[in-house]
């Protein structure tokens, strides 16, 4: 019960990363919000790793293997699109979109036979796909043979990087426990960003964020990361 619990807060937490992520746009560029989420994260959950631990754990080349594609394609790949897509698609529109992440999930489970697609998959699958189809294109799904805007297919990048991330992270946590696979893949993440915020200027820009800039990154970083994360992995 408790599991459940967590993941209906994650939920909450994940939906409010939309609207910080939105408050973002236009006052810190895409590559410098997903770096300075995941850096001040990175440092909490590698105090929360020690406090737990009493060490911090080192990985063999297998786990580091895994550990890099997880900040890879959960981190970088996720959050380039996330902050990305945000620029141009309204908060919940971006939500609607991404609600398509159990898809892919699904989708990349079977497609590397770790999980079957029985029939009732397949029917929550069409019907979540017709539903980001009647959001992607206003309701008028005869739209999208006229193109779709960037920002969705932007979008939709976080549904495949997510969906990757999940199943990975589900087989890394076969000798990992989430707290050791979350704060790795933060930290790998983190490094993986650093030169294309550095090339944005994020050293400089940093003393001219506002309150509202630093209060929506840490809400992504505390609650939409730190906390989000750990129960989604302690949940999968």
């Amino acid at each position: 019960m408790l599991i459940y619990l967590k993941l209906l807060g994650t939920m909450a937490f994940w939906g409010g990363t939309f609207i910080a992520g939105r408050m973002l746009a236009g006052v810190v560029p895409p590559f410098s919000a997903a770096f300075l989420r995941f850096f001040m994260a990175t440092v909490l959950l590698l105090v929360l790793l020690y406090a737990n631990e009493k060490r911090l754990p080192r990985l063999n080349l297998k786990q580091l293997a895994a550990v890099l594609l997880l900040g890879l394609t959960g981190v970088l790949g996720y959050n380039i699109a996330f902050f990305t897509g945000l620029e141009t698609v309204s908060a919940g529109r971006a939500g609607l979109i991404i609600a398509l992440n159990p898809v892919g999930i699904a989708l990349i489970s079977a497609l590397f036979g770790l999980e079957a697609l029985r029939a009732v998959k397949v029917v929550g699958v069409l019907t979540s796909v017709f539903g980001a189809i009647l959001v992607i294109s206003d309701g008028s799904p005869a739209l999208l043979s006229k193109g779709v805007g960037s920002g969705e297919l932007i979008l939709l990048g976080c549904v495949l990087c997510w969906a990757l991330y999940s199943v990975i992270g589900r087989q890394a946590m076969k000798d990992l426990s989430p707290l050791t696979a979350v704060t790795y893949s933060a930290l790998a993440g983190t490094l993986l960003l650093s030169p294309l915020a550095f090339a944005e200027g994020v050293q400089n820009a940093i003393f001219n964020y506002g309150l509202k800039a630093w209060g929506s990154l840490c809400y992504l970083a505390v609650l939409g990361t730190v906390v989000g994360f750990i129960w989604y992995y302690q949940a999968i």
